[in-house]
């Protein structure tokens, strides 16, 4: 289905619905039960002026759900149900037990009222949050309609990613709820939907959007990569059991692209050095750099695992809308960008095993180079020479003297953020050890008591002052941890992520609210669990001290920074060395 799509304007209802169904469309979709309803209004309009998927009309919604059953039951591809809000949804739930049970395809799309409109007796409106509970491989509540292409795109891609789960790694039955506000019939508005539509691409928007054999843009054959275009590796965090195989995959896939590997601080590729050439770290230096980035723009993106660390580096990256194949044998949505992404569940290996032999770096892997040559020779200039206990300072030089192969945590907020941003490539094989699923505090000096248990080498942890107090009660493991954890504690009195946050400018509330200053004796603290505590003097002492691990036990370095005096030094720096790149 290539050609242009005949989406309705008439107002942003109507548009929305319209990207929702085409994507369904061109991701296999054929057709549509619909029960009739006024909430449902949008869909029901664009699924029936949809010129390929056949739309039925069923009055009664449990009838429906056992027809839309047995016609996927004969084809093998999801059948789409739509009905109204309320007790409609409840109606389809025996067919939807059964499709699970039977491993069924189902899309099924429940309208909803707005959350302005729920839990106030407002008419035709019951709890429909995964209504069906365990009965659905996948539920997802979709954000209500807005002319903008950012929440176009995301709509785009949820609905691709249904109907993956609709299939993979099982057949079943997937749930999406969708809230609609008035206008829901197609009422013409001013004329802006029409006016908004007209300066999108739609076919680049819905280009990489097609069906393999299965009826899915999920595939398990490789993706198409040309080794002459402007392409980059995202090498996103990456915590498998052997880390130095992957870095050696990573690194032939490279050589045999021709490709530069951006690899994030928490992927082994940073960390094992004879792997992958080409590594670029400073990136998020030199994309800061307006001339740069757009220097830099790629055709293609092969991203690893996941997406990066590095907030500027993914906003590059959704900026560009390039082509994107997103490497992970993983079922779920790992596609935080909704960008231009098809997913292939191919293992690293076999892609390796696929591609042709290895090519020569191309002169945009030539320009990369250049840049990062640049880039990365200003940061270690400047953090060679700082000589107060600046927190990102610490990253680097825990780089460069930990001993190798060492198991390192790190903390999320700002220490995951200075290791992006200072660690240098290296080939000591460190391995990073992270709670990046959800991102939280919580539980992170637990965690990496966890990961030093049993462990043959000392372990270290990187963490702020926040995070640690968060999981102080951790400190009850020291007489089950047989190992050695050494903590390397950057105490600013506070959340020094917040002072790179548009919140810092407004203060109050900020310093109580946000930064939420602490005053804890460490060493009290410390001496409480009897943990050995160490007030870190200057950098000498400090790479001393991590230079060489004690073999048992729990032992906490204390580097006392000022963190506004640290995000002050991080902005300036940036803005120094990405105008200084030519």
């Amino acid at each position: 289905m290539s050609s242009t799509p005949n989406l309705d304007t008439r107002n942003h209802n109507a548009l929305w619905a319209g990207v929702f169904v085409e994507s369904l469309a061109r991701g296999g979709v054929r057709t549509a039960v619909i029960s009739p309803g006024s909430r449902s209004a949008p869909l029901a309009f664009a699924f029936a002026r949809h010129p390929v998927i056949e739309s039925i009309s069923v009055l009664d919604e449990r009838s429906a759900a056992f027809f839309a059953l047995g016609l996927a039951k004969a084809t093998g591809k999801p059948t789409v149900l739509v009905c109204t809000s309320g007790s409609a949804a409840a109606n389809y739930y025996p067919a939807i037990v059964e499709a699970r049970e039977s491993g069924v395809p189902l899309l099924i799309i429940t309208a909803d009222r707005p959350a302005e409109l729920r839990a106030c007796a407002s008419g035709q409106t019951i709890d429909q949050q995964k209504i069906y509970g365990g009965y659905v491989s996948f539920f997802h509540e979709l954000t209500t309609p807005e002319l903008s292409l950012p929440r176009l795109r995301y709509l785009r891609q949820t609905a691709i990613h249904a109907l993956e789960r609709a299939l993979l790694p099982q057949p079943g039955p997937v749930h999406l709820n969708a809230p609609f506000r008035d206008p829901l019939s197609p009422v013409p508005d001013d004329g802006a939907t029409a006016a908004f539509a007209a300066k999108i691409d739609w076919n680049s928007f819905f280009s990489h959007v097609a069906p393999n054999e299965a009826g899915t843009h999920m595939v398990a054959t490789p993706p198409t990569l040309a080794p002459d275009a402007h392409g980059v590796i995202i090498a996103g965090p990456e915590q498998g059991r052997d880390p130095a195989a992957y870095a050696r995959t990573v690194g032939e896939l490279a050589r045999k692209l021709g490709w530069p590997v951006l690899a994030d601080a928490l992927s082994p590729v940073r960390h094992y050095g004879e792997g992958a050439p080409n590594v670029v770290t400073a990136y998020d230096a030199i994309l800061r750099n307006r001339s740069a980035a757009e220097r830099l723009k790629p055709e293609t993106v092969l991203c690893l695992g996941g997406w990066p660390t590095s907030k500027i580096l993914r906003s590059w990256l959704d900026a560009s809308d390039a082509p994107t194949w997103l490497m992970s044998e993983r079922m779920d949505n790992r596609d935080a960008l909704h960008g231009r992404t098809r997913h292939s569940a191919l293992s690293l290996g076999a892609l390796v095993e696929l591609l042709p032999g290895v090519t020569a770096p191309n002169e945009y892997e030539g320009l990369w180079a250049s840049f990062e040559r640049q880039a990365r020779q200003a940061l270690d200039g400047r953090l060679q020479a700082t000589v107060e206990l600046f927190e990102g300072k610490a990253a680097w030089l825990l780089a460069q003297h930990l001993p190798p192969e060492t198991r390192l945590s790190i903390a999320n907020s700002m220490p995951v953020r200075d290791a992006e941003y200072f660690w240098p490539a290296t080939a000591r094989r460190i391995q990073p050890f992270f709670n990046r699923g959800a991102n939280g505090i919580d539980g992170t000096l637990s965690t990496a008591i966890g990961v030093a248990h049993r462990a043959a080498r000392p372990a270290v942890l990187l963490t702020g002052d926040l995070a640690l107090l968060h999981d102080t009660n951790g400190f009850l493991l020291r007489s089950s941890l047989q190992g050695s954890l050494t903590i390397v504690l950057i105490n600013n009195r506070g959340g020094g992520i917040f002072e790179h946050l548009p919140a810092a400018e407004f203060d109050p509330p900020f310093e109580q609210f946000f930064a939420t200053p602490q005053e804890v004796d460490f060493r009290s603290l410390a001496a409480t669990y009897k943990v050995e505590h160490v007030v870190v003097r200057d950098w000498a002492h400090f790479t001393s001290l991590v230079a060489t691990l004690p073999p048992a036990g729990i032992r906490l370095l204390e580097l006392q920074t000022d963190r506004k005096r640290d995000a002050a030094r991080r902005k300036r720096w940036f803005a120094e060395i990405s105008a200084a790149l030519t």
